[in-house]
């Protein structure tokens, strides 16, 4: 995007009250990653997101580990699911916040191939337990309806549109 930037990380607790819906998720937890910034915020944009993927009203946030990733990915396998990205610009006192979805449509992957990307890739990362910029997004994703970088956790295209507009 052409941006001058660094990437600086704390921890953040990527919990949230029941009862929102899953782009109301995404927008909390992108805002509850902002607060850990207000020192910052006073100098500098400070910009936070988060991404989750929604699978028939199961929320998939990153997976604890390796029998976890296994159990979302054969969920997902031969369905369609969405991914949701939450994302907070803040500066001083002024928050905006959006969201982008996208409709993931993946093909039927066996077993042996779920095992053999989550051996050689780090799904413990990932909403849902994969890169859709991964190998098991390039054999596994038949097509998308959105964004593909919002799938990849950050909605460029929307990001550039509110700095524009910040």
């Amino acid at each position: 995007m052409d941006l001058d930037f660094r990437v600086q990380l704390k921890e953040v607790e990527e919990t949230y009250p029941e009862g929102l819906e899953p782009a109301e998720i995404a927008v909390y937890i992108a805002e509850k990653k902002a607060l850990a910034f207000v020192d910052e915020r006073v100098q500098n944009l400070v910009i936070t997101a988060d991404t989750i993927v929604a699978y028939k009203g199961e929320i998939m946030g990153k997976p604890a580990g390796p029998e976890q990733a296994r159990e979302m990915l054969t969920k997902l396998s031969g369905t369609k699911h969405e991914v949701y990205t939450g994302v907070c610009l803040a500066h001083r006192q002024q928050v905006i916040s959006f969201y982008d979805v996208t409709e993931v449509f993946f093909k039927a992957v066996t077993a042996a191939q779920i095992d053999y990307y989550i051996e050689n890739y780090n799904p413990f990362d990932k909403a849902g337990a994969y890169g859709v910029q991964d190998w098991i997004g390039f054999i596994a994703v038949e097509k998308i309806v959105g964004s593909y970088t919002n799938v990849m956790g950050l909605p460029t295209e929307k990001l550039y549109t509110a700095l524009s507009n910040f």
